[in-house]
């Protein structure tokens, strides 16, 4: 398996838009969205090796590209890439996405992830079905976007405990 999959998750959040929003912007510069791409990853890794063996697991994240935040009054948005490494120390894609925040009322907010996503190269991908390969990039997908929301939900250190 050597395409790519289209993934999308959408979560609805307990907080207005502008808080949720004003939260986006620190946390994209606070440096939480290369670090829950890095766990999203690593725990994607994790359940794949459990599928297709050890050497899917020799891949790692290698950098996430943000690019710069746009904000309107209805949205907001964040285009993401992923770069991992490959065995072979290849360099590939294996996501790019759009983050985006819009209203859906007045205490709650959208918050979705949608974009492809590409499994490993080479033989850490070889013999995935469309089902597997959908499986593992949903769960990296979900993975991301539940920390995401999380710390939109509630920022570091004012969760109720």
């Amino acid at each position: 398996m050597t395409d790519h999959t289209a993934v999308g998750v959408r979560v609805a959040l307990n907080t207005g838009f502008y808080a949720a929003r004003a939260r986006l912007r620190i946390l994209v510069k606070g440096g939480t969205l290369p670090w829950a791409s890095e766990m999203a990853y690593d725990k994607g890794i994790a359940g794949l090796t459990e599928l297709a063996g050890p050497p899917a697991g020799l891949t790692r994240l290698a950098g996430v590209c943000l690019d710069d935040l746009t904000e309107t009054d209805d949205c907001a948005h964040i285009a993401l890439q992923w770069e991992a490494i490959a065995p072979d120390g290849e360099l590939f894609t294996t996501l790019l996405a759009d983050l985006m925040l819009i209203p859906a009322g007045d205490q709650i907010t959208a918050v979705s992830v949608t974009g492809t996503y590409w499994p490993p190269p080479g033989r850490n991908g070889a013999g995935l079905g469309q089902a597997i390969a959908r499986r593992c990039a949903m769960a990296v997908i979900g993975s991301f976007l539940d920390s995401v929301a999380c710390e939109l939900v509630h920022p570091a250190g004012t969760a109720e405990l």
